[in-house]
């Protein structure tokens, strides 16, 4: 799942109008993987989180990235880089009483609808680039990427950018796939259902863990902590095929077309099920780093 578009910053694999487009046309379809517009997979704890509710998983890893964080019980700002609908902002804004928040997306549609879910809340979405916003330096307690930051590789202007926007002592969290080994040591099967992937949900590629840590470090972040949570998502992911076949059967249902974003999405959703199988090429992490 992902949480918002960027453009393009290295490599041209992508066109961004066509993310953009991607996102407008495709986000409508999020409400059936969660009623929350949670455009990411979940977090699984055995006896706290029920393994056939999605959006429990859903909404517990928003409480875990929310948990590394650390924000201050009095006033504090939050960025979301990469936010889609905002679900993961609402979560927060639900939580924490004295917090204001701010999401990007490049997609209009992510804009106008999440900042209508959003109009009871402190909370605000901005057609923005997550690897140069308009805010000021020095300005946030806190920054999050739920599966953005993949959508133009991991890049270091990324990084660098959330770590312009926050103060000093303040946390960034990633939650994220990742590849654990380079691109060119994946096996033929891992390789294809990875290119698959990229190709399938608009993503430049993903990172290899070390590089990212090593990027992150050279950025200036301090105190980079790296968790591998592939298990705690795995069952998730497992909902995907289910998923799939509801909303297939839905639209049938209802005399409704699929539209192309909506069968690529879907395919996506398909190869990220298999690139996960492959555990020993590719992990979901949580990293937190501090500024």
């Amino acid at each position: 799942m992902k949480t918002g578009a960027t453009t393009i910053v290295n490599e041209q694999k992508h066109d961004p109008i066509e993310i953009t487009h991607f996102y407008d046309k495709a986000t409508e379809d999020y409400k059936f993987w969660s009623k929350d517009y949670n455009m990411h997979f979940g977090y699984f704890i055995p006896f706290k989180t029920h393994i056939f509710k999605r959006d429990d998983m859903l909404n517990e890893m928003n409480n875990q990235v929310l948990k590394r964080l650390k924000l201050p019980i009095s006033k504090a700002l939050l960025a979301d880089l990469g936010c889609g609908m905002g679900g993961t902002m609402r979560y927060a804004l639900k939580k924490h009483k004295n917090l204001k928040a701010f999401g990007v997306t490049l997609s209009s549609f992510q804009v106008q609808q999440g900042n209508r879910l959003l109009r009871e809340f402190k909370g605000t979405i901005l057609k923005e680039n997550y690897n140069a916003t308009s805010f000021a330096s020095n300005g946030f307690n806190g920054a999050l990427a739920i599966e953005s930051f993949c959508h133009s590789g991991h890049h270091i202007d990324a990084f660098k950018e959330a770590y312009r926007l926050l103060k000093p002592n303040a946390k960034l969290v990633i939650a994220d796939a990742f590849l654990k080994k380079e691109e060119s040591e994946l096996c033929i099967g891992g390789s294809y259902s990875y290119k698959k992937l990229c190709n399938h949900w608009n993503i430049e590629r993903l990172g290899y863990i070390n590089s990212v840590v090593k990027t992150l470090k050279e950025v200036g972040f301090t105190k980079v902590n790296v968790e591998n949570i592939s298990f705690r998502v795995a069952p998730s992911v497992f909902h995907v095929p289910f998923a799939i076949v509801g909303f297939i059967l839905k639209k049938l249902c209802r005399s409704k077309r699929l539209k192309r974003e909506s069968l690529h999405n879907l395919k996506g959703s398909l190869y990220a099920l298999l690139s996960g199988l492959h555990m020993n090429s590719f992990g979901y992490f949580l990293i937190t780093c501090t500024k």
